[in-house]
């Protein structure tokens, strides 16, 4: 209306919208305010229990797995998986966590490097049960018992006994020296190697994860770890379905609107927006809320519709105005903060004040009121339509392409560095990791994991094939990898590995090529143990 009848500026426009963004600001503030007050939140404690329990589970049962038999350590990996489930719902918890303490918000990268150490203790713990699996049972018992004596017993009792929510940094201290242990150990074989080796990289994994608890439990002692792994998207698919959808909702309202001249259809599309925004990262639960999200504003229009033209109209009272609105919002509110039907109450806390609208001087017109209700009304149905109309990424096409998107990767990984370093791949695979569905089958997560092992392998041999002069036997072995064919790349390996082994012991770098050898044995056992994942869409 400020624009005038042909949309030409009457010098109201710019006074208009100072008085808009100050409405807006003076009400964040005073949310600010009482939420400040009032609210405390519980995030932060949440997120320090779960993260000590996550890291103390893995660290008890990381040490345990050096005294059980070759063939018991296969009962591990359903509680491996499920701990890569739980490690991956740490990231909304983190998100509230950020939220309600803004000094966190700035150091976050050390949260996001904790999420990532648990998931690379994960891998590393996969890699050493999955060996110790495969040893004959002397040789086994011997290596691991080798590796137990290196490992403080605090490791296993301190998360125990919950030490970890109230003073992490002595286990931090602990992970620190029996990685130093671990990594003189001397080593005669790949196999001692191997086993050292990914024990150390498990336990700095767990310590990145220590130093995301010291800085939740007391900042003043926090340490700065090492640099977090980028952030990737794990599949811009989903984004690009939301992006259509958005695209044609609100295309669609638009059009309505244009075609009827109707008053309120700037409102329809403004509520068709916010609602196919907001829902859209909800995935396959993303109609169902968006059906409470309006049943709540068909219910609070009723509300609305009882407190406008039977109660404020014998209100004259800043306190009866306020009695008035109480009478709806503070239930609504209640109602809410319960798990049942949030969307519902959410939707009626909303949008009760926008159907009310509130004014110095009330207006009692009943044609505006219902106008502008069915406005809201229509533009979140039409969200709603738009998600029955174009759903969603089911969860197991979700899940499928997260494993194909990182076997694809992978593939590119064995010709070229993309990503160029360790960090950058970690990062990748971790976003995917977060990123599975919650409906994802366990072998799905195990699969990435194991994904996750074999592309750091390819990158440490790629440095030892260029130190030694050993490409063009790593390559032919990488090509098998990228080929779908596991087992011709398991025995090129072994090629590889005699090679290596050969090579005089009075060669600068013996212990490098030991721990290339234990590389070479890793990444066997990886590609034999999920050779179906490995070789899916071989293009051979």
């Amino acid at each position: 209306d400020e624009l005038g009848a042909t949309g030409g500026a009457n010098g109201e426009a710019f006074m208009l919208a100072i008085n808009r963004a100050s409405e807006i600001c003076i009400g964040i503030i005073c949310a600010g305010i009482v939420l400040a007050g009032t609210d405390f939140g519980n995030a932060r404690r949440r997120l320090i229990a779960q993260l000590a329990a996550i890291s103390g589970e893995i660290t008890g049962r990381l040490v345990g797995a050096f005294v059980l038999a070759g063939s018991e350590q296969s009962e591990t990996r359903p509680v491996r998986r499920d701990l890569v489930r739980r490690v991956s719902a740490l990231d909304p918890v983190i998100d509230e966590a950020v939220g309600e303490t803004p000094g966190l918000r700035y150091r976050s990268p050390v949260l996001q490097a904790a999420v990532g150490g648990l998931f690379a203790a994960l891998s590393g713990w996969r890699m050493l049960a999955l060996h110790l699996e495969l040893l004959p049972g002397n040789q086994g018992r011997r290596e691991a018992d080798a590796i137990r004596r290196c490992l403080p017993q605090e490791l296993a009792s301190a998360p125990m006994r919950g030490e970890w929510t109230v003073d992490p940094s002595h286990g931090r201290q602990a992970c620190a020296s029996a990685v130093r242990t671990l990594i003189a150990l001397p080593a005669h074989t790949p196999s001692s190697r191997l086993l050292a080796d990914r024990t150390a990289a498990a336990l700095i994994g767990i310590q990145r994860a220590l130093s995301g608890l010291v800085l939740l439990t007391d900042p003043a002692r926090a340490v700065r770890g090492p640099r977090a792994a980028p952030l990737r998207v794990p599949d811009w698919l989903p984004s690009l379905v939301n992006a259509a959808r958005v695209f044609i909702a609100i295309g669609a309202v638009e059009l309505f609107w244009i075609m009827t001249a109707w008053p309120n259809g700037a409102s329809a599309i403004t509520f068709a927006a916010i609602a196919v925004i907001l829902f859209s990262p909800k995935a396959d639960q993303a109609y169902a809320i968006t059906m409470s999200f309006v049943v709540g504003v068909g219910l609070i229009a009723a509300f609305a519709a009882i407190v406008e033209f039977a109660l404020l109209p014998g209100v004259d009272t800043f306190a009866g105005f306020s009695l008035a609105l109480g009478l709806v919002l503070v239930p609504v509110g209640a109602l809410m903060a319960q798990p049942w039907q949030t969307a519902m109450f959410a939707a009626m806390a909303a949008n009760f004040i926008p159907l009310l609208a509130p004014a110095n001087h009330m207006s009692y017109d009943t044609q505006q009121f219902y106008n502008a209700a069915l406005a809201i009304v229509a533009g979140v149905g039409a969200a709603a339509l738009s998600f029955r109309l174009l759903p969603p990424l089911s969860p197991a096409l979700r899940a499928g392409r997260l494993l194909a998107l990182t076997l694809r990767d992978l593939r590119r990984l064995t010709t070229g560095p993309i990503p160029h370093t360790a960090n950058a791949w970690e990062g990748l695979v971790n976003s995917r990791l977060s990123a599975l569905p919650d409906q994802a089958e366990p072998l799905q997560r195990g699969q990435l994991l194991a994904a996750l092992s074999v592309g750091m392998e390819i990158i440490r041999l790629r440095r030892v094939g260029r130190r030694f002069a050993l490409n063009v036997e790593l390559d032919a072995a990488l090509d098998a990898v990228a080929r779908g064919d596991s087992a011709v790349a398991i025995e090129r390996l072994d090629r590889l590995d005699g090679t290596l082994a050969a090579l005089p012991s009075a060669t600068p770098g013996a212990r490098v090529r030991l721990r290339a050898r234990s590389s070479i044995l890793a990444m066997s056992e990886a590609l034999a143990q999920h050779a179906v994942y490995f070789d899916s869409g071989a293009t051979r």
